[in-house]
């Protein structure tokens, strides 16, 4: 038998050779041996498996030990006794390390050959005490994969209890210490594969062992969180983010992203490591908690993280687009990353080739930081974010509500918006009110603020004798403001005008322009053309090519037939009532004063309850306080009817009587006003602030008008010249009504039925009925025009009230839009083949009723948004047209409409329209505008942070104490509702000054 296994030991002898050795060796194990040379015997075999010098050698020893210890068991039992099993574990064999690989293989193979025996049970426990040590020693990958394969067999070698959690945890951190130099695909495979192993070995405990799984993902949490610089964390880690329960998602970040203890620097260091995973091949789910940790950090506020994490790694993911492996979860965050990375475009790289501006809209509004939710947050961590319209309010300054309307309604006007926005501006223009309107806009377009506060704008654009923190007439408002910027321009066109026609430093290379500096760099609005003009050759401001139209005033004198003209522009029309028909529909049950119960809790149209019609049932006492008295059973008064009286010629006589110049004297007369230019945007103002003479006050007219979405103005062209008329000198560009001309038009004098009868009956010159024409004017072309956005008055009287607007939703997510086949029909025929009118429109002019609604009418409520300072919701036109039925005393005040395109095609301004109205993007952000909306996006995620923070250091101290008012108490102070500048509260009081 010596003689046999020295030859075998040779390495003398030829392949064939030995194994016919090795075949004779196995076949003699089936005979009696004596346990000297069994000892001997597996001896030599166990030097063969460690020392051998080839495979071959080692694998016949292998064989011949494994054979004689199945017919020699007892001797075997012997030999490999838990002593030197120790010894292999604390020492090695030999020269051979105990940290080869190799020493694990032996014990494993070993344990299957004495598994039947009672011995293993204390080798069992002798390798439950060293393996722990050997872990704690951080041992490589290929020693760790023969560990995780050995216990995998033989889980009785797997440490218990307490040890096991302090197994587990060493082993995470052992495969923390991971590292793979190869560089060859072979390698790289194999070293997957042992962290495989080592990961399953993890999950099994795991699963055997629930208690170890949450100190394991504590020590992984510790590793990746470190700061330590020498220290760098292998992403092998990510192979066990797919063995963790996805439902342990929501507890494991919540007990992250809240714990007090855990740093910034710390989180931050984590949650780059965890995105370094991306990179770890056949790891799943590790996108998912990616994911969850980042909208975890931002519903908590903790953006200072997110934006430092997304600015250093968002490359990095992106580069892992190019690996087919690791491409869909890398997809993922990417996606995530830069849906939410709003407040500045830093981020963006690259560009993506993706879906409409509004399903892009809609996704950024439900990634962004500030609207995640944390289910898992105290209510004092819940911060407000925006809309579900994505829309931004403006925070109410105290009593600014009449300036937030208006606002909102002009940033409504989308063409308006688009070109203020696209307006270049140089240094000269940097302090002017145009300059401050366009970065509102931005703020308001590009915002992560839920409401916006214009203190910077509101200062620059308050009149002079309006007093801070009072409430003011909105319609004097937006007369001053667009008074200030047109005259703003026309100063700066004057100003680059007299300059020399050279480029200034900064405006880039000279074009074929030959050196001349354009409207654009002058700070001048770029305009489109307009009919018979080009663009270069009108010199119309931005407010006069967007508000501006043209009213001619003619005065016929009725004795000498002499007509004298006058041309003025105008950039809104106050619309009297007739006093003839005006009355309020509210009536206090006592004396005619100012009721003093309580008004609505919540403001007037801002309420999406069920709608009530013009049929429903009239407001009694039990509901406001005071009676609702129907005026009559004629039809209320609509938009039309007041357009139609504004313009109706009036009889001048007796205390009115017009001095004629041809006859000498003061002579009767009639005067009429025709429109010989119409807007873009058609401004009008309801009169309702009449004046009592009687009692000597300022009286509210709560009469309802109806508001109809479609309306057309006759426009007249302008007569020729007569030798016998006196024009009067051309105006001033822009003029701008006070308040007191205002007042002076609601009490024109309108002639009455029967005095028109007796005027046509004395007129010699066929002047019946106020019909007749001043002057020679030729028939007029009917121009269309769609409602584009409403302000309203809440309150029942001028010195009391809040204001709040309607817009229509351009972006809305009904994006089907309409125009009017054929605008100018005057009806629809009915069944005896005569027209019958349908929708009133001015001057007596109608839209087919089919037409009319699939314009504006079944529209759904995302069509349109009610901005109530801070607050924006949805609404639909029905609500707008409604709102006086249900709340009598809110009633419109000023409105816009829109010039209709009729071909829905191209218009006057250049853009494409439908429904009349001008669709298409928006005009990209010039850097100096962009730097701005992104300075004040990170301040505002540093507030959300700071203040997350501040209320979760209050919560831990308030389990004692109680705050009276609540979270209310912080609101900004002073406003038309009780809540402030709160977005929306009601009005509650009757002693808030308008004017």
């Amino acid at each position: 038998m010596d003689k046999i296994l020295e030859a075998l030991v040779s390495s003398s002898h030829s392949v064939p050779v030995k194994k016919a050795i090795v075949k004779k060796v196995v076949e003699a194990a089936e005979k009696e041996v004596t346990a000297e040379q069994c000892q001997a015997l597996y001896t030599l075999t166990t030097r063969l498996i460690f020392l051998g010098e080839d495979a071959f050698q080692k694998q016949v020893g292998f064989q011949v030990l494994e054979a004689y210890a199945r017919y020699h068991r007892a001797d075997f039992e012997l030999f490999f006794s838990k002593d030197f099993v120790l010894g292999l574990l604390q020492q090695g064999y030999g020269p051979l390390d105990r940290k080869d690989p190799a020493v694990v293989d032996y014990i494993h193979g070993c344990l299957r050959l004495l598994i039947s025996c009672p011995s293993v049970l204390d080798i069992f426990s002798i390798i439950q005490t060293e393996i722990l040590r050997m872990v704690c020693e951080r041992p490589e990958p290929a020693l760790c994969a023969c560990l995780a394969t050995m216990l995998s067999d033989f889980v009785q070698c797997i440490p218990r209890e307490k040890a096991a959690i302090l197994f587990c945890q060493q082993l995470v951190r052992t495969i923390g210490y991971f590292h793979c130099p190869a560089s060859q695909e072979q390698e790289l495979r194999e070293y997957v594969d042992q962290v495989t192993k080592v990961s399953t070995l993890l999950q099994n405990i795991w699963k055997a062992e629930p208690v170890t799984l949450l100190p394991s993902l504590q020590e992984v949490f510790a590793i990746i969180s470190s700061t330590d610089p020498s220290f760098d964390p292998s992403i092998a880690l990510a192979s066990l983010v797919q063995h963790i329960p996805l439902q342990m998602i929501t507890v494991l970040i919540k007990s992250l992203t809240t714990d007090q203890n855990v740093k910034d620097t710390s989180m931050t260091q984590a949650l780059c490591r965890m995105i370094d995973w991306l990179s770890w091949p056949l790891a799943h789910h590790v996108e998912m908690w990616v994911i969850a940790l980042l909208k975890g950090l931002a519903a908590v506020q903790k953006f200072t993280i997110l934006i430092d994490v997304t600015l250093l790694k968002i490359e990095l993911v992106f580069n892992r687009l190019w690996y087919p492996i690791v491409r869909q979860g890398a997809l993922v965050v990417l996606s995530h990353m830069l849906l939410s990375f709003q407040h500045s475009p830093e981020a963006f790289h690259l560009e993506l080739p993706g879906p409409g501006e509004e399903k892009i809209k809609l996704v950024l509004n439900q990634s962004a930081w500030t609207s995640q939710s944390n289910s898992f947050a105290s209510g004092l961590l819940r911060l407000p974010g925006k809309s579900e319209t994505g829309k931004t309010g403006l925070v109410n300054l105290g009593n600014t509500c009449y300036m937030n309307s208006i606002i909102q309604t002009l940033f409504s006007a989308t063409d308006f918006r688009r070109r203020v926005l696209s307006l270049h501006l140089n240094d000269a223009t940097a302090n002017t009110l145009m300059k401050k309107l366009q970065l509102l806009f931005t703020f308001l377009s590009h915002t992560q603020r839920a409401a916006y506060a214009p203190r910077v704008f509101f200062e620059a654009s308050r009149p002079p004798w309006f007093n801070a923190g009072s409430q003011q007439d909105c319609s004097e408002y937006l007369r001053f403001l667009l008074d200030r910027l047109h005259e703003e321009e026309k100063t700066i066109q004057v100003l680059m005008s007299a300059k020399p026609n050279v480029v200034s430093p900064g405006n880039g290379p000279s074009d074929d322009t030959g050196g001349e500096t354009s409207a654009e760099d002058a700070g001048v609005s770029p305009v489109a053309p307009v009919e018979g003009k080009s663009e270069g050759n009108d010199e119309r401001t931005l407010i006069e090519r967007m508000f501006g139209g043209r009213l001619s005033t003619g005065i016929r004198c009725m004795t000498c037939n002499s007509v004298s003209e006058k041309e003025e522009p105008f950039t809104d029309l106050s619309l009297a009532f007739c006093p003839s028909t005006t009355s309020s529909p509210l009536q206090t049950e006592g004396p005619s004063e100012e009721p003093r119960g309580p008004c609505q809790g919540a403001v007037n149209g801002g309420s999406e309850a069920p709608e009530i019609g013009p049929s429903s049932k009239p407001v009694t006492a039990s509901t406001t306080g005071v009676h609702f008295v129907p005026g009559s059973s004629e039809p209320p008064l609509s938009v039309p009817d007041l357009v139609d009286y504004f313009l109706a010629p009036e009889i001048l006589d007796k205390e009115n009587a017009y001095f004629c110049q041809k006859c000498g004297s003061l002579q009767r007369a009639e005067r009429g006003m025709r429109v010989v230019a119409a807007p873009e945007y058609l401004i009008l103002t309801l009169l309702r602030f009449s004046y009592d003479a009687k009692c000597h006050v300022r009286r509210k007219i709560l009469d309802n008008v109806t508001i109809p979405p479609l309306m057309r103005l006759p426009v007249y062209a302008p007569p020729p010249k007569h030798s016998s008329s006196s024009s009067s000198p051309p105006s001033s560009p822009l003029q701008v009504d006070s308040p007191e001309s205002s007042e002076n038009l609601a009490k024109k004098l309108k002639p009455s039925q029967r005095e028109e009868e007796e005027t046509g009956l004395e007129d010699d010159n066929g002047m019946a009925g106020g019909g007749s024409d001043v002057g020679v004017w030729p028939a007029a072309q009917f121009v269309s025009y769609v409602l584009s956005s409403v302000v309203m008055h809440s309150g029942m009287s001028s010195e009391s009230g809040h204001y709040y607007s309607y817009g229509r939703n351009l972006n809305g997510a009904d994006g089907a839009q309409h125009h009017l086949a054929n605008p100018l029909a005057l009806g629809e025929e009915s069944g005896n083949g005569q027209t019958e009118p349908i929708a009133l429109t001015c001057s007596g002019a109608t839209h087919p009723k089919q037409e009319v609604e699939e314009v504006c009418g079944g529209q759904p409520a995302g069509d349109w948004l009610l901005f109530n300072d801070s607050r924006v919701t949805f609404t639909s036109l029905g609500s707008v047209q409604n709102v006086t039925n249900r709340f009598p005393k809110d009633t419109a005040y000023v409105l816009i409409y829109r010039k209709q395109d009729v071909t829905g095609g191209q218009n006057s301004t250049g853009g494409v329209t439908a429904n009349g109205m001008r669709l298409g993007s928006e005009p990209p952000l010039q850097k100096e505008l962009m730097d701005a909306v992104t300075k004040d996006n990170k301040l505002f995620l540093q507030e959300q942070e700071l203040n997350a923070r501040t209320r979760a250091l209050q919560a831990a101290s308030a389990s004692c104490s109680f705050r009276p008012n609540g979270p209310d108490d912080n609101e900004p102070p002073g406003s038309c509702g009780p809540s402030g500048g709160g977005g929306g509260g009601g009005f509650n009081t009757v002693n808030r000054l308008v004017f």
